[in-house]
């Protein structure tokens, strides 16, 4: 959670704003929020945001809102699904260069070429899209980082222009600690082809097989049903012996 909460506070940073509370207090409104609630098995976002004081484009006066939502979630995708993977679409948009977006913002503006794309993708049928990157490099699905295995080696694109997740670098952590190879790359969409697995990660998806994008099919075989195996022991609540 915390590092989730500090995300939250450099985010708001990139944007511009100071968040009026500090990262513990956060902290203690999420657990209290999820004990009011009574979530086992839940989804918790903390929010920070303008508010309405003054309409325009300049809206530094505006007083600075922090909310806490929690509800109860026990899979982003249907569990069927997650193990023998999904269908993927490919987005229309694109994720944008650098230069135009703060990227490294979790901004709820961003979001929106992602809902459109999602929301595109369902309606073909398929639970989500691959969105591709300004230069036409493959880079992460709607709201999820995207992994691919050839030859017993993890290939996952470079975030330069997006999120480098949490969960992805929790998942990194855990293949190297199994004595994969992770590599860091920019990867093309002609190599989609070459890969013999795929699975997204995100605090929502997990780690989620993907089965098919596109006209590209992959096999969830041992490092997929590895590491879902062990991220969900890592996110397990650890019981506390007396």
């Amino acid at each position: 959670m915390n590092e989730h909460t500090e995300r939250l506070f450099e985010s708001a940073n990139i944007l511009g704003f100071k968040i009026p509370y500090t990262i513990d207090e956060i902290n203690a409104a999420c657990n209290e929020a999820v004990k009011d609630a009574g979530l086992i098995d839940g989804y918790v976002r903390p929010i920070a945001w303008r508010g309405s004081e003054m309409m325009g484009v300049s809206a530094q006066n505006n007083r600075i809102n922090v909310a806490i939502a929690a509800w109860e979630w026990p899979s982003y995708f249907d569990p069927e699904e997650r193990l023998k993977g999904i269908r993927m679409d490919i987005a229309k948009y694109k994720r944008p260069s650098p230069e135009t977006i703060p990227c490294k913002s979790k901004a709820a503006g961003l979001y929106m070429i992602c809902t459109i794309s999602k929301h595109a993708a369902e309606a073909k049928g398929y639970a989500d899209a691959l969105m591709y990157d300004y230069r036409g490099y493959v880079a992460e699905a709607t709201g999820a980082n995207i992994f691919f295995v050839k030859d017993g080696v993890l290939h996952t694109p470079t975030p330069d222009c997006f999120l480098d997740g949490i969960t992805r670098r929790t998942v990194i952590g855990l293949a190297k600690k199994r004595g994969y190879e992770v590599v860091e790359r920019h990867i093309l969409p002609e190599e989609l082809d070459d890969f013999s697995e795929c699975f997204i990660t995100g605090s929502a998806a997990e780690v989620t097989a993907v089965a098919e994008i596109g006209p590209h099919r992959f096999v969830p075989s041992e490092i997929t049903k590895v590491l879902m195996a062990d991220y969900m022991v890592e996110v397990q609540p650890k019981k506390v012996r007396a």
